[in-house]
């Protein structure tokens, strides 16, 4: 059986008949569009997808930042720049 990531879920026809409706009951919550009872994707509005690239972009610098954190500076001169 497949996981469902969502509280809301939505039909492929439903979807078709008014998507703005779909999204409108779900509040601002993510919603699974299902194909035959499958998951085929999931639609999210776009202030919370905002949100999550921007977390994602939160956990790469971090890693970056890991990464970097034994590393020995260099010492430069501003003229050199």
């Amino acid at each position: 059986m497949q996981n469902i990531f969502a509280d809301v879920t939505v039909s492929v026809s439903e979807l078709k008949k008014n998507p703005t409706a779909v999204m409108a009951d779900a509040q601002g919550k993510p919603v699974a569009v299902l194909n035959h009872n499958r998951v085929m994707g999931y639609m999210v509005p776009a202030e919370l997808y905002e949100a999550m690239m921007e977390r994602l972009e939160d956990i790469e610098l971090v890693a970056l930042v890991k990464a970097r954190a034994g590393e020995k500076g260099i010492p430069v001169e501003l003229d050199d720049l």
